[in-house]
């Protein structure tokens, strides 16, 4: 089955490493993809809708809608985020270059701006499609029991509004007024349960990045409060520097200030060292896995291939041990036919030498 529609058309398009957020653990990435493969945005003219889709091969890797509340993060110079709440996962994208990191992001606010216009636009059209005069064309009052229909998400997860607009050419009857309300408190329950899951999962994922990131807020908050205590100090010396009356006590403390002010900037920038070094290895740990899974599927590979060893060797063994046994039994029966026929030749030579003296007697 296709992934996109005959109204879809790619509107954006570049090549990355597809990661998946481990739906276990919540915290490692899982790739799913070998190699970088191409990343597109597409626009759903007939739908109003953008949709980011990738394939791998024939495996759709990313089928994921634009929806108001999502949030691209870049969590790298080269890797980027977001979660998708009705797929129930966290996506996430490694770039070659800072450049195409920087222009995914830049599409993915400029497309997401545009579905909450779409979103709005099908909401007023919406609200002015179900909001008809309560009077009817007789001048009699409608019923009070009529239903205004809510507009409802598309069975497929998008913010596709189902046109429930009226028609103008008959209104509906009784019968039909009275079964949609009595179907809309199951309607209601259904969909309140399922803003409850989506919330649940949404908790799930913001708490699984929160943890992921805990270890790059720290640095961010003793850098923040590095430069907070720099700035601090700066001020101090420009206040001891206006004083009028400098005294060789101010001078050693400007000094010592100064002195203090360039260990702190050292920190600081032993501290973003540590920062740039703890992405790069943020980075490399995707790679690390995979190797890591490819070293156990050789190293099941191998054990298995010494069992198999294991058991021909045992095999040869065992037909080496009957190989013998049988020789020994072949000649065991060789000594004992040599035995009859050294008895028969005995016995032979007998007859011939009795022959002999007959023959003489006789002659």
């Amino acid at each position: 089955m296709s992934t996109t529609t005959m109204g879809e058309q790619p509107i954006y398009s570049t090549r990355a490493h597809v990661f998946q957020i481990d739906p276990n653990t919540k915290k490692n990435w899982l790739p799913t993809s070998k190699h970088a493969v191409t990343v597109s945005y597409f626009y759903d003219s007939t739908r109003n809708v953008y949709r980011i889709i990738s394939l791998d091969g024939t495996k759709a890797i990313i089928n994921s809608t634009i929806s108001p509340n999502m949030t691209f993060t870049k969590t790298s110079q080269k890797f980027g985020q977001w979660a998708d709440s009705r797929a129930n996962t966290v996506y996430g994208l490694g770039f070659s270059t800072e450049h195409h990191l920087a222009k995914f992001a830049e599409k993915f606010a400029e497309y997401k701006e545009a579905a909450r216009l779409a979103k709005e636009k099908s909401q007023e059209k919406m609200e002015m499609a179900t909001s008809p005069s309560q009077e009817s064309p007789g001048g009699e009052l409608s019923s009070p029991l009529t239903p205004v229909t809510p507009p409802m998400e598309n069975i497929n997860g998008t913010d596709e509004i189902c046109d429930t607009t009226p028609n103008s050419d008959a209104l509906p009857g009784p019968a039909q007024n009275a079964l949609a309300f009595a179907h809309s408190p199951a309607m209601t329950k259904h969909w309140e349960a399922e803003l409850e899951a989506l919330k649940g999962n949404n908790a799930k994922l913001t708490a699984a990045l929160l943890e992921s990131t805990a270890n790059v807020k720290q640095w961010k908050q003793q850098l923040a409060a590095y430069q907070e205590e720099a700035e601090r100090l700066h001020k101090r010396v420009t206040e001891l520097e206006c004083q009028s009356n400098q005294t060789p006590v101010i001078k050693s403390q400007k000094t010592e200030l100064n002195q203090t002010i360039e260990e702190l900037e050292t920190t600081l920038r032993d501290k973003e060292e540590e920062m740039e070094k703890l992405k790069e290895e943020l980075e490399n740990m995707n790679d690390l896995m995979e190797q890591k899974d490819t070293l156990t599927q050789k190293l099941e590979e191998t054990e298995l291939r010494g069992r198999v060893l294991e058991e021909q060797l045992a095999g040869a063994e065992q037909r080496l041990e009957e190989n013998q046994e049988e020789q020994e039994n072949f000649r065991k029966s060789l000594r004992t036919l040599l035995e009859l026929l050294d008895g028969k030749i005995f016995e032979l030579t007998e007859l011939r030498d009795t022959l002999a003296r007959l023959i003489e007697e006789a002659s």
